[in-house]
């Protein structure tokens, strides 16, 4: 199971671009609503959660994905289930992946120390530690970083092939026509 926190003001394109790609896969994903069911992101567009954050249990869990967007990470950031779940994934060595300014929230809990990184620019100095590169996706062992709403396609295909593996997330580029 990967849960794909939303929390009020999150970049759409970050969170539902993964999303439709995992599910086109067959990956067990739920969207998970920071405070209530109906999201309302960036850009005004409202989505509708499979569940909330009181709600949540972290068995059969395989990891986590943290769009960007502001306020929507600080929101995520600020929420106690989310700092749960990356504490929990990260001493499970399970997928942690984050994408424009959510990457902030893994340096700021300093799990990105030394770790190869990127995020939205402007915010790298908060991700403390961090080798900071000049790629839109960027993956360091179960920890995977993404640029922005632009890298949205990539940083989805990097999270199949993290949990599948680089022959799927090809085959699924192709049936995408990306």
């Amino acid at each position: 199971m990967i849960y794909i926190f939303l929390a009020n003001g999150f970049e759409e394109t970050e969170a539902l671009v993964p999303l439709d790609i995992l599910r086109r896969a067959k990956i067990e994903v739920k969207t998970v609503g920071i405070g209530g069911n109906t999201i309302v992101g960036s850009h005004g567009i409202s989505v509708n959660c499979d569940t909330v954050n009181k709600d949540l249990s972290f068995v059969n869990l395989d990891g986590i994905i943290l769009p960007g967007g502001l306020p929507g990470a600080t929101n995520l950031e600020a929420d106690k289930t989310v700092q749960e779940a990356i504490d929990y994934c990260s001493q499970n060595n399970l997928l942690i992946s984050a994408i424009c300014a959510a990457p902030q929230i893994l340096g700021h809990k300093g799990l990105l120390n030394g770790k190869n990184a990127v995020c939205f620019p402007g915010f790298e100095k908060e991700l403390k530690g961090a080798k900071i590169c000049d790629q839109k996706v960027v993956r360091d062992g179960n920890i995977i970083t993404a640029w922005g709403a632009g890298a949205a396609f990539e940083f989805g295909f990097e999270i199949l092939g993290y949990l599948t593996d680089t022959e799927t997330a090809e085959k699924m580029q192709e049936s995408m026509k990306y």
